[in-house]
């Protein structure tokens, strides 16, 4: 694999200018990802990590960039280019004009052993979903699932290859993906015709496909899953929660939709009447989030981890990184604790049943609450901050709608907010009004939307009462048993004076209520028929 890295680099340095080709050297290139060239900076090399090293040469020049762009192939409409034979990328930035300002090198490299630890997974025959930020690893992933299911598997596999990025440029894929076949896009608004073609001319068993990001090619995609063809692809989006509520993409999970409850299921249920549920079964059987190039969160059953989500339970995603397979405690702060099992040669056994993972991302932590995050519109956000701190609720104020859960609106600016609540009709959030800024009306609104009824709080507080209140009638019929004639008890109200009366009736004392108002309490008296033998349970 170094070899043919070291073979690959030539090929890219060959088509750069100068001024940047004497910085290349293969050492400084092994956790390289980008070599950015825009027109009057500096040339910078951007490694794996974050950190940016700039070049200590002139400015890029326009003969730098033509240079550049002449020594490859044309760019597409979707300002991608490519190097035959390999796997690196190059794109475009162009001015209003059209003409090119800035490059952006890619460095494509052959990387082994990201996919060991879920080869298990990759072997099971059903439809894969990745997700991940860009530069994350999700086509090097890809490239390596291919070989690996045409290979070793002796699947038919056929790779609709959009951007050459999975098998790399020129008219010979490249042999990082083994046996498997390449279909290369035109353009990339065809790819869901691709997709579609592959399945009806190439009779594939497996098909490979690179970011899928619009409502057709999500529409192409349950087409060749329901056709009974195993599906490994990726999608924009950073997490599986981040997917569903994306109104292109949320098919690929099994959609949403919003349904009304009874009164008995919602009751149930502890939840609000209108609701939001899974529409139909997911395209894709099982979602990766991609959380680091080394780490991967496993949901194996896309069905139950979405209906878990939009209920708001918690979820535990499997975490497996390239060498073990770690458990996290149950706790937000808690580091990963225990090795489970230590792969051999980063390679995963089969699984067995008594490998049980308990993993709980920071965001599904939370048993108790359900936390949400809250957009607001022409609402006061100090007074909304004031009422979240004072009734401790689980609950923060967001800035971007993309992220909330819950969206507030004040209805005298609503006109002015059409394009929020059009948006946060797209995302399917929870959408409250108010008509004024008043602590008062903030705090039933937001009472409401995190579900906490004034119902439940005066119930939770009528047990805390009641169960004070039977203590103290107990300690009075202890007094009474000892000799006592009569013990009066701290007003209450009528309910809990009932259960107290209840309680005096046990052990054949009478009991009165007395006082007037908030000052009625009870009286018990010694009964004349009362067994003193008798104790209190």
């Amino acid at each position: 694999m170094n070899i043919q890295f070291e073979n690959d680099l030539d090929k890219l340095t060959a088509v750069l200018p100068e001024k940047v080709r004497r910085h290349i050297t293969y050492e400084k290139m092994e956790d390289v990802i980008e070599i950015v060239l825009d027109l009057g900076r500096t040339p910078e090399i951007r490694h794996a990590g974050g950190r940016i090293e700039y070049l200590d040469c002139d400015f890029i020049s326009d003969e730098d960039l033509v240079f550049t762009t002449g020594g490859i192939q044309e760019f597409t409409s979707d300002n991608r280019s490519g190097i035959p034979g390999t796997l690196h990328r190059i794109s475009a930035i162009r001015n209003r004009q059209g003409k090119v300002i800035g490059l952006t090198c890619r460095i494509g490299r052959v990387v082994t052993g990201t996919i060991a630890c879920i080869k298990d997974i990759c072997s099971l025959g059903k439809s894969i979903l990745f997700l991940g930020r860009p530069g994350v690893g999700k086509t090097t992933k890809l490239r390596e699932i291919s070989r690996l299911v045409a290979d070793d598997l002796g699947k038919r596999v056929v790779i609709v290859d959009t951007s050459n990025e999975i098998a790399g440029d020129g008219d010979n894929p490249h042999p990082a993906i083994g046996h498997a076949r390449r279909m290369q896009v035109r353009q990339p608004e065809f790819q869901k015709d691709i997709m579609i073609e592959a399945v009806e001319n190439h009779t594939p068993e497996v098909i490979v496909v690179d970011e899928i990001g619009t409502e057709a090619e999500s529409w192409a995609a349950r087409t060749i899953a329901e056709r009974g063809v195993m599906l490994i692809a990726t999608a924009h989006g950073n997490s599986l929660e981040n997917l569903i509520k994306n109104p292109t993409l949320s098919d690929l999970v099994g959609g949403v939709q919003s349904v009304t409850l009874g009164d008995d299921e919602a009751k149930r249920r502890a939840s609000q009447k209108t609701v939001l549920e899974r529409e139909k079964q997911p395209t894709f059987d099982i979602v990766i989030e991609i959380l680091d190039r080394n780490t991967l969160a496993v949901y194996k059953n896309t069905a139950e981890a979405v209906d878990y989500i939009l209920r708001g339970w918690p979820i535990r995603p499997e975490i497996r990184k390239v060498d073990k397979v770690y458990e996290e405690p149950e706790t937000i702060a808690g580091t990963i604790s225990r090795e489970i099992h230590k792969l051999e040669q980063k390679v995963l056994p089969e699984p067995v049943d008594s490998l049980k993972f308990s993993f709980s991302r920071q965001k599904y932590v939370d048993e108790v609450k359900n936390f949400k995050k809250i957009y607001l519109y022409a609402v006061s956000r100090s007074v909304v901050e004031k009422i979240i701190e004072r009734l401790d609720l689980n609950a923060e104020i967001t800035r971007n709608i993309d992220d909330a859960d819950i969206v507030i609106v004040h209805k005298n600016f609503a006109k002015g907010g059409a394009k929020i609540l059009s948006t946060a009709n797209d995302y399917r959030l929870q959408t409250f009004f108010i008509k004024t800024n008043s602590m008062a009306q903030l705090q039933k609104v937001l009472k409401e939307a995190l579900q906490i009824t004034d119902s439940a709080e005066i119930l939770q507080g009528y047990y805390d009462d009641a169960e004070r209140a039977l203590d103290e009638a107990k300690e009075a019929i202890k007094k009474i048993m000892e000799g006592a004639e009569h013990i009066e008890l701290t007003p209450r109200n009528q309910q809990i004076r009932k259960l107290q009366h209840e309680l005096a009736e046990q052990y054949n004392l009478k009991s009165k209520s007395i006082g007037e108002g908030d000052s009625r309490h009870l009286k018990i008296i010694g009964g004349t028929d009362y067994d003193k033998k008798k104790g209190i349970a």
